[in-house]
């Protein structure tokens, strides 16, 4: 497989309970690519509910998912990361668990607050930062997003930033369903609740990771955390971060 084929995505990988939590309801840990049993909580969650999101990970999106730009390789995404993660401050974010657009998401519980407002400048600056590295979308990336469904401003932020919801248009959130109607909703809520998906702990941000998805077909892995204080931990895709 041609590594121009390979998609990247500046991804938050959300800190513990978020993780296992997310993990055993998604049924896949994306650091290593393999299937997570169910726990008897969410034994009975019907695998459709969960198909879309756990083809892209448990995340949060910081910069989507792009193909790599003409000049660049994936050494110099890696390089970039490290440098662009290094030194910056650490910060936490309570969440809440509820509907967005139509599907369960944790949210922030405060987007005005000092979390909220950090998390955003931390998506503007990786939004800002990588777009470097993208290439411009193709005619089905935009058509995918449905441009006659979005307002003038997500279709403005499509057009400069390939993307409808970054900047002003972004909601910080972590996806844990597809779209569900009202009673699908109700009781994936419950589920989740009954799973220990409200943890009282708020998320605890100190890095940012580089996901990888190897073909159109392909789950998005982890490919490598970066932390602030400098550290580095590989997940099963570092190997698509070497040119």
């Amino acid at each position: 497989m041609s590594k121009t084929a390979h998609r990247y995505a500046i991804y938050l990988s959300p800190s513990e309970p978020f993780r296992s939590i997310g993990a055993q309801w998604l049924g896949r840990d994306a650091d290593t690519g393999t299937d997570v049993p169910l726990s008897p909580h969410i034994a009975q969650r019907p695998a459709e509910w969960v198909a879309a999101p756990a083809h892209y990970a448990l995340h949060a999106t910081l910069k989507p998912p792009f193909r790599l730009a003409q000049g660049t390789d994936p050494a110099m995404l890696d390089r970039a990361a490290r440098d662009f993660a290094r030194g910056r401050a650490a910060f936490d974010a309570p969440l809440s668990l509820r509907a967005l657009r139509g599907f369960l998401a944790w949210c922030l519980a405060d987007a005005e607050g000092h979390g909220g407002r950090q998390m955003h400048r931390l998506a503007d600056d990786c939004v800002r930062d990588f777009d470097r590295f993208r290439a411009p979308p193709t005619a089905h990336d935009i058509a995918r997003r449905n441009p006659a469904r979005l307002d003038a401003a997500q279709r403005d932020m499509l057009e400069q930033w390939g993307y409808p919801y970054v900047f002003d248009t972004f909601t910080f959130h972590i996806t844990l369903t597809g779209q569900l109607d009202a009673a699908s909703q109700t009781l994936a809520l419950r589920m989740l609740t009954e799973a220990g998906a409200q943890p009282d702990a708020p998320l605890h941000v100190d890095g940012i990771s580089v996901y990888v998805q190897v073909d159109p077909v392909a789950d998005f892995v982890a490919g490598r955390h970066y932390r602030f204080d400098g550290a580095v931990r590989d997940g099963a895709g570092a190997v698509y971060l070497a040119s």
